[in-house]
């Protein structure tokens, strides 16, 4: 029997910290815990209540990260927890997955979300195959079992950048208003933003001109020449339009309905559902499109509808593509600035732009049956998206 779509009574964030920056000492379950346990104080749901957590990691190389925070935030030993996999959209998949068990009546009260400590993160080796060879040490994994399949995915986005004609001055020019918008909200944002280590705010936005950019070293450039009008090179991906490596969890309270009414609680947000889907491994950047307008046409709607879009955009050019496939201007793409502007602690990435959505839905002008969005993309070809609605 499948239930109705799951009601949201809370979501809490730590501020997204770069890599080796504040949250440098710590392990992913003492930027997750303090998270989960602020997120029940300010719901009024008693820990003891939780029958699951999920959370998403990528870099945690094994272990079971969600059990470690589950017991680090005083969950009971009965929680059952679920680490979730699927790189910068485990977050968001996290809390998919931990609303289906809520529709499917397996679970009454769901913590869900993702948490990553990057600065922590283990150094990888691949092992010998024989007593002759060394370790060898990796950055990151294969994302496909075919080499031509798995690109860098830096390079991937300057040689799309080439291919779809946009500049180098396009792509800064959304940075720079990021990091604006980012700024501007950071008071608004403050409310759903847990203390830790003394940090209160995203640390990263800063102030940025369009001279400034233009300064800013290049990270990839194209050697495609696709039209001869554009120089591949003014397509090139500047490090201003990447979203930086960072720290950072986020979480979100699911219940049934049933639940939250048995406990006295009036829920103003209702998960209304989601979609996950593959594309192509070589251009991985494009999926999260690719998952908003399958899961849009399964719930017949237009994206011009939507209340609010929360995108976390590893790359510049991919939030411009991304409103080009959507149809919607870029300037409608995340209120307090994206992941740019933050920046991308892999695993939580989807989970933050979900609380972002959350949270603007709640406290500005969402009107009873707004609808508001949330996607990611991630290495390997993977989209995954969600929808949320105001009650």
């Amino acid at each position: 029997m499948i239930l109705d779509p799951p009601v949201v009574l809370g979501w809490a964030r730590s501020a997204v910290v770069p890599f080796s920056g504040a949250f440098a000492h710590l392990a992913v379950h003492e930027i997750g815990a303090p998270v989960v346990r602020a997120l029940l104080a300010r719901s009024g749901v008693p820990a003891s209540a939780v029958d699951s957590l999920l959370c998403g990691n990528a870099l945690g190389a094994g272990g079971n990260p969600a059990r470690m925070i589950a017991l680090a935030a005083g969950l009971p030993d009965r929680t059952s927890a679920y680490s979730i996999d699927t790189q910068c959209c485990s977050g968001l998949d996290a809390v998919a997955m931990g609303a289906s068990l809520i529709t499917t009546g397996q679970a009454q009260f769901v913590i869900a979300g993702g948490a990553e400590a990057w600065s922590r993160a283990p150094i990888r080796q691949h092992r010998p195959r024989s007593p002759e060879e060394a370790p060898v040490p990796y950055e990151r994994p294969a994302f496909a079992p075919d080499p031509r399949r798995d690109p860098d995915l830096i390079q991937a986005a300057a040689d799309y950048a080439a291919q779809a004609q946009v500049s180098r001055v396009e792509q800064d020019a959304y940075a720079i208003r990021s990091h604006a918008k980012a700024l501007a909200a950071r008071e608004c944002m403050a409310p759903e933003i847990v203390p830790l280590c003394g940090v209160r705010h995203d640390s990263y936005p800063r102030h940025l001109s369009a001279a400034q950019a233009a300064r800013m070293p290049v990270a990839a450039n194209s050697d495609q020449r696709l039209d001869s009008r554009i120089e591949a090179s003014s397509s090139a991906v500047s490090r201003l339009s990447i979203s930086p490596k960072a720290d950072g969890a986020a979480f979100v309270l699911l219940a049934s309905r049933q639940a939250a009414i048995q406990l006295g609680l009036t829920p103003r947000l209702q998960w209304r559902g989601s979609l996950a889907m593959g594309g192509q491994p070589e251009m991985p950047m494009l999926a999260a499109a690719s998952a908003a307008e399958a899961l849009l046409a399964r719930h017949d709607l237009r994206p011009a509808t939507l209340w609010g879009v929360e995108l976390h955009e590893a790359f510049a050019v991919q939030a411009l593509e991304f409103a080009r496939a959507l149809d919607i201007e870029p300037e409608r793409l995340n209120r307090g600035g994206g992941g740019i502007a933050r920046g991308h602690p892999i695993g939580a990435s989807g989970a933050v732009s979900l609380v972002r959505l959350l949270a603007d839905m709640a406290k500005l002008d969402a009107p009873s049956g707004a609808l508001g969005l949330a996607a990611i993309a991630a290495a390997g070809g993977l989209g995954s998206a969600a929808l949320v609605g105001k009650l």
